[in-house]
């Protein structure tokens, strides 16, 4: 994520690293992987799109990646479809 967002100048990045692993450290990697995935496509809260997510933030949108994964395995697999107005 370092590379997609600029950081303040007075950021610590080791910190923020230190940060983002504490508060992905028991989670699956896939989840870890969807999360960034989408606040590198904006797609996750932010407060500020601007600048790299808190740890706090990535950790909401990990959790929220774990619960999608889980309710689509319940559902067999398959994803909600999405319908599109023609």
């Amino acid at each position: 994520m370092f590379s997609c967002f600029p950081q303040s100048a007075l950021a610590d990045a080791e910190m923020q690293l230190r940060g983002y692993l504490a508060a992905v450290q028991d989670a699956e990697l896939a989840d870890v992987e969807a999360a960034i995935r989408r606040f590198i496509r904006g797609e996750a809260k932010m407060a500020n799109a601007q600048f790299c997510p808190s740890s706090a933030q990535l950790s909401i949108e990990v959790r929220e990646r774990r619960l999608m994964r889980e309710l689509t395995a319940k559902r067999g697999g398959h994803l909600p479809v999405k319908l599109v107005k023609t």
